[in-house]
């Protein structure tokens, strides 16, 4: 579903970029049409050439701008990637400290409990033979 997302995302930006330079397009034709009229001359081959230029630069700018969306979006995914690693491997060290903290308690305990059992039994001997005499 995530890759279904970002394709879309990636072709809207895609068709938003292309129709962008249509549109610089479209808009620098139609200026130099309208001021063609208006002056009454055809345009010169620098005029054309320096046009011809500045949509060279515009595709260009486009080219990078998609790359840099591109490359952007890889250095996230990694980054996302790397940390939800690091994330989870942290949860585990740390399940794993408190786990091996239950074992320790749980020994501890099992040890105390014995102790105790040792304890009552040698009272009960104690008063066993305090009460013989």
């Amino acid at each position: 579903m995530e890759s279904t997302e970002s394709e879309t995302v990636r072709k809207r930006k895609k068709e938003a970029m292309e129709e962008s330079k249509t549109e610089f397009r479209d808009k620098a034709n139609n200026e130099f049409t309208e001021e063609e009229t208006e002056m009454n001359f055809s345009g010169s081959e620098d005029m054309e050439l320096g046009i011809a230029c500045i949509f060279e630069k515009v595709d260009r700018f486009n080219h990078l701008v998609s790359e840099l969306l591109e490359s952007g979006k890889s250095l996230f995914s990694r980054l996302t990637n790397e940390f939800e690693e690091r994330v989870l491997m942290i949860h585990k060290e740390q399940i794993e400290k408190w786990q091996e903290e239950i074992k320790e308690l749980r020994l501890l305990d099992a040890t105390n409990e014995e102790m105790n059992t040792r304890l009552v039994n040698a009272k009960c001997l104690l008063q066993n033979i305090n009460a013989s005499h």
